[in-house]
């Protein structure tokens, strides 16, 4: 089963015409059929339209381009050194509060984060034009070249697998947006060329939301080593902020179409600003709604699978878990009756006990992600700082291990294929799998031979 098709289980199969954001985002989890493909025409053009009324910074000049990016790295950097100054004198974190706060951020980016680097997926059609080697280097080293330890997609997905928070149903529309514009331009990047480059232009800038974003994650036991990666590859140096530059100066028509394609780039540049970015996500994190939430969509498979013994505030817990919108309420009772004690160590609330540990009764009812939803709300202020309870924040508190790689996975034989059987299994819906990754590898190996010219 594919990165795309894990997402959001259980759901329908996508419609013939995809209508919203998440179905075109699931129809292009498989190879697109005519149908498909215009349906993300269709939905480009429309996000173009949208971010047209969108201001840019970029420079009227594409010679000002590479300053540009090194002017934005600076400036980065500089708010960087002012945030490790606030830490380093004891501020508090600026992301996320908890470590429930950080997985819900991990789940709620897992659309876009699951389909990265697919804009960039057409360059490989065109490996015997020396102008885009750079976006099709993009391409390989957001595929890790093949290995499993450096696969975006592997390590976002093993990440999530990890903490228990991969996303078990569709997520807010708003959320599949970003990948769906992804997923669409790189099956349709002769069309949308100079939307490409301007996409690739902003998304390879580094952000300063990724650097905060990877320490607090650190902080909190979380491997960031899937948001380091992209700091030092997405350099403005040699890496690809740099190369999505030259991309654009090489591929840059030096004739009457010049101005239309500029203007196009701007348009493909201002997509990188639709949906809900990473910073949005953060800040739309509350703890008690998340809570809430999350039992009522429990209520439904668990208001048949309890006794009638127990009764809170008149009401068997069946009764409770069978009519909607009582899930606070039932909070709120448990709270009364002393199986739920705020703002102490969850150990020491009934409920937890009935959660938590091979023996309570009610183990794997939740996931992990759920868990931690529960665990950080019971502890309320009780809640030691992270930081202190794990020690120094500044030094690395997760050991990083290597993706773990299935057995199928490490015996995958290398492939003898086709140049366009190649390119089929490196689509941004199979390249994470043990053949897609094995045709990476062949299509990387071919690539630096200079084998895969028509």
């Amino acid at each position: 089963m594919t990165s795309l098709q894990r997402i959001a289980r259980p759901c329908a199969p996508a419609p013939s015409s995809p209508d919203t954001a998440f179905a075109l985002y699931q129809a292009l989890s498989h190879t697109p059929d005519p149908a498909t493909r215009e349906a993300a025409r269709q939905f480009l053009q429309q996000q173009l339209e949208t971010a047209s009324s969108l201001s840019s910074n970029l420079p009227a000049d594409p010679g000002e381009l590479g300053q540009w990016v090194t002017d934005n790295c600076r400036a980065v950097t500089e708010q960087y050194r002012q945030y490790l100054e606030h830490r380093r004198a004891g501020g508090q974190r600026k992301f996320f509060g908890n470590k429930a706060h950080a997985l819900y951020f991990l789940q709620q980016v897992a659309p876009s984060k699951l389909v990265d680097g697919a804009w960039l997926y057409g360059a490989v059609r065109h490996a015997d034009d020396w102008r885009y080697h750079g976006l099709v280097r993009t391409y390989l080293e957001e595929l890790g070249d093949g290995e499993p330890a450096l696969n975006h997609v592997v390590l976002y997905r093993n990440l999530l697998a990890e903490h228990d928070c991969a996303p078990l149903q569709a997520l807010d529309d708003v959320l599949y947006v970003q990948g769906a514009i992804q997923l669409a331009l790189g099956h349709l990047s002769d069309e949308f060329l100079p939307e490409v480059l301007g996409y690739n232009l902003g998304y390879e800038q580094l952000p300063l939301h990724l650097l905060i974003s990877a320490f607090e994650l650190n902080e909190l036991g979380i491997d960031p080593y899937y948001f380091t990666l992209h700091v030092t590859i997405d350099n403005a140096s040699s890496g690809h902020a740099h190369k999505a530059v030259a991309a654009v100066l090489d591929l840059l028509p030096d004739d009457h179409s010049q101005a239309e394609f500029l203007q196009r780039l701007r348009a493909g540049y201002l997509l990188n600003d639709l949906g809900k970015n990473s910073t949005a996500v953060i800040a739309s994190f509350d703890l008690e709604q998340e809570v809430v939430a999350m039992l009522e969509a429990k209520s439904t498979f668990g208001q048949h699978m309890h006794s009638d013994y127990c009764r809170l505030e008149g009401r068997t817990i069946n009764e409770w878990l069978g009519a909607a919108g009582q899930s606070r309420q039932l909070l709120g009772a448990l709270e009364k009756r002393g199986w739920i004690k705020r703002n102490q160590d969850p150990r020491d609330s009934r409920f937890w006990q009935l959660i938590d540990g091979p023996g309570a009764v009610m183990f794997g009812v939740f996931s992990g992600f759920e868990m931690q939803l529960l665990r950080d709300w019971i502890a309320g202020d009780w809640q030691p700082d992270e930081a202190n309870r794990r020690g120094n924040p500044f030094r690395p508190n997760v050991r990083r291990h290597a993706a773990h790689v299935a057995p199928t996975e490490q015996s995958a034989p290398e492939v003898s294929l086709t140049r366009e059987e190649l390119i089929a299994m490196i689509a941004p819906h199979s390249h994470s799998t043990p053949q897609g990754l094995a045709a990476t590898r062949a299509y990387a190996q071919q690539l630096s031979r200079g084998c895969l010219t028509r």
